[in-house]
């Protein structure tokens, strides 16, 4: 009997993905049940899914970092997104783990994250209570997406973007590789922002960090990710040398300081809160003003959780003008 392509995939599986690894014919499934593609294996439909998906799309009007910069070349919530799949998947090949899974999870890890990157989070937080942007993630493939009907992902991509931030003891290597490649995408990213924006200067980096990671943003990437290919290699656990671990976490740690905390970074966040705010307050006392979604979303999960899903999914721009639509009068146009 002739297998179809995604039999033929599957199969091939067994031979380059190692035992630590998720083969695809062995995943836990979906929450609803479907039938099989014959082109695909589980974890390439669920690539599809997140990349043709509305809340995908809007990463690109997501803030990283900095607030509204003036420039081309600052990262985005998007291009972050396609840098962590990038390395994701750079780790996953070498060791022979599912780069589907990965590619997967990596492209979906942010898809809940709110307009003006933390700040928004932060925000939210206060207002709702609670906001993660890890758990908004997996609320919008599972409810939010397509209607309300979700995207029904495979239970491994989920997983690993639920927990791409913390880690959890049921991890899989793939999530893992995820959630490592997160870091070394947005610690490197950030500090080429910062130096692009006049905030940090290269030579500004500990020294330690130069020393072992390297001097340029592409020499401290292929560092940190040879060194964890090599110390996994054969292994069931994803982990650094010593050396480049202590380097990885002073450059975090330098981060948070001069980057995250800096106050010509951050000067614009302060309006964040009164913006989102602004908006949430204004739909929970006009909740028939609601898009027709989200009013079926508030009768089945409540206003406030509904507002709080309308509020996480606006882009930068979205926001910005949603706010200036609420509560600064339009211009009088005198005929």
């Amino acid at each position: 009997m002739k297998l179809c392509p995604r039999e033929v995939r599957e199969e091939l599986e067994k031979s380059i993905i190692s035992p630590f690894g998720v083969l695809a014919s062995c995943s836990k499934g979906r929450e609803r049940p479907e039938e099989p593609c014959e082109i695909r294996t589980c974890f390439q439909r669920d690539i599809d899914r997140i990349v043709h998906s509305k809340s995908f799309r809007r990463l690109k009007h997501k803030t990283q970092v900095f607030l509204q910069p003036e420039g081309d070349h600052y990262r985005t919530r998007m291009t972050h997104t396609i840098e962590v799949s990038r390395i994701a998947r750079t780790i996953a090949r070498a060791l022979m783990l599912n780069e589907d899974l990965v590619e997967a999870a990596a492209l979906g890890h942010d898809i809940g994250h709110t307009p003006f990157g933390h700040a928004g989070e932060r925000a939210l937080n206060e207002l709702c209570g609670e906001f993660r942007h890890y758990e908004q993630s997996l609320r919008v493939v599972d409810c939010l997406e397509k209607e309300g009907r979700g995207l029904n992902l495979s239970y491994e991509v989920r997983l690993a973007i639920l927990n791409h931030t913390k880690g959890a003891p049921d991890d899989t290597l793939e999530a893992k590789c995820v959630r490592l490649a997160d870091r070394i995408a947005y610690i490197n990213h950030d500090v080429d922002d910062a130096i692009r924006a006049g905030i940090l200067k290269a030579g500004d980096l500990p020294r330690n960090v130069r020393e072992t990671l390297g001097e340029s943003h592409s020499v401290r990437i292929n560092t940190i990710t040879a060194d964890l290919i090599k110390q996994s290699f054969g292994k069931d656990d994803l982990c650094m040398s010593a050396e480049v671990g202590a380097a990885v976490d002073e450059f975090h740690e330098f981060l948070y300081e001069m980057v995250y905390r800096n106050p010509k970074a951050k000067s614009e966040e302060s309006k964040v809160g009164g913006i989102l705010g602004g908006i949430y307050d204004y739909y929970i006392k006009n909740r028939d003003r609601l898009p027709d979604d989200f009013k079926l979303l508030a009768e089945r999960d409540g206003a406030e959780r509904a507002v709080c899903d309308y509020v996480a999914g606006m882009t930068d721009k979205y926001a910005v003008s949603k706010y200036s639509e609420i509560f600064i009068p339009a211009s009088w146009h005198v005929i």
